[in-house]
This record gives structure tokens, C-alpha cells and sequence, in this order.
């Protein structure tokens, strides 16, 4: 079960964080999403950290869910989605609304002052035409982890399919 809290994450919350990272971490907003026991998978991210576009709004941070989609990015799958989404202009649809939400969420999580932030270090036109984990064009998938970040978040077609396809979900306590 994955619980969408949007809250700070507490000291023991922190403490698995930096051991899911390897390091201790910068440019947390939020946990965007937690298993059932509060463990988090998603965090999201300040848009700018150390004067710098963070490339995601949503970090997977779930070592279950990275090794799963490790393997899944391993075995081809993305070009196998790449392929689809040449094929199939309703897929391909449906992955660019992905995107738009993923652009219009970030806009919406920042507040006046980081929205005002971004415009003064020119990176507003950046976070706006940028999608899914930062990526420039939206006929690709550079990743399956931010994907899936995005789905557990928000409406994420890659990430639905992934969950029909191959029981991503699954894996989760």
C-alpha cells in the first residue's frame, strides 16, 4: 500500500533516506509517497538546489523499487516502450499528458518565492518545457525510475503500464 503523505519527513524517516541514498539529503520539499509503514519510496524535490535546476520534482528513493526497475531497464524495456510509442500515437497521447502534469505539478508545488527564484536565475523556461525526470524530448523515456516516481505521485501512463505489464507494485510490503 503506497500512502501519498506530501509532509517533511521525521528524524527516522531522514535516517532511512541517507541510507537508501548512500548520503545524507539535500533539496528535499516533501515525502510524495510512503509505504504503508512509513518507509518513504518518493520524495519531491526543491526546483532549484545549490543554485541549480533539480532535474526531478519526484526522487525514487526505494531500494526495492530501484533494483526491480533496474532489472526491468536491463532487460530492454525502455526501448521496447520507445518502439510503442512510435507505434501507437494513443499511447504516445497519453505519455504527453504525462508529462504536462508532471511540469504543471512542479509549477504548482513551488511557492511565490521559488517561483520567483527560478525567474530570476532564467531556469523558468527550462522547468517548463522539461518533463519527466528533466528529460527535453517527450517521444523518449530516459529512465523508469523517474517514471515511476511520477506514477506512484501522479498520472503517469509509463508507470501504469508497468504496474499491468510486469507487477511493479508488487514488490512493495
Amino acid at each position: 500500500m503506497v500512502i501519498r503523505p506530501d509532509t517533511m519527513p521525521d528524524d527516522r524517516q531522514l535516517a532511512i533516506i541517507a541510507e537508501q541514498l548512500g548520503r545524507p539529503p539535500r533539496g528535499i520539499e516533501a515525502l510524495a509517497a510512503t509505504d504503508g509503514e512509513g518507509t518513504p519510496l518518493v520524495l519531491r524535490m526543491a526546483p532549484i538546489v545549490d543554485g541549480a535546476p533539480f532535474p526531478t520534482l519526484y526522487w525514487l528513493c526505494s531500494e526495492r523499487l530501484k533494483t526491480e526497475l533496474s532489472r526491468l531497464e536491463a532487460a530492454g524495456v525502455i526501448k521496447h516502450l520507445e518502439a510503442r510509442l512510435r507505434e501507437e500515437p494513443a499511447f504516445l497521447h497519453a505519455y504527453h499528458r504525462s508529462h504536462a502534469d508532471y511540469v504543471e505539478t512542479r509549477w504548482r508545488s513551488m511557492s511565490a518565492a521559488q517561483r520567483d527564484e527560478v525567474q530570476r536565475l532564467g531556469y523558468d523556461t527550462v522547468l517548463r518545457e522539461r518533463g519527466i525526470g528533466g528529460i527535453a524530448n517527450w517521444d523518449q523515456v530516459r529512465c523508469l525510475h523517474t517514471q515511476y516516481a511520477h506514477h506512484l505521485c501522479g498520472d503517469n501512463v509509463i508507470g501504469r503500464w508497468l504496474d499491468d505489464e510486469y507487477a511493479v507494485a508488487d514488490c512493495l510490503p
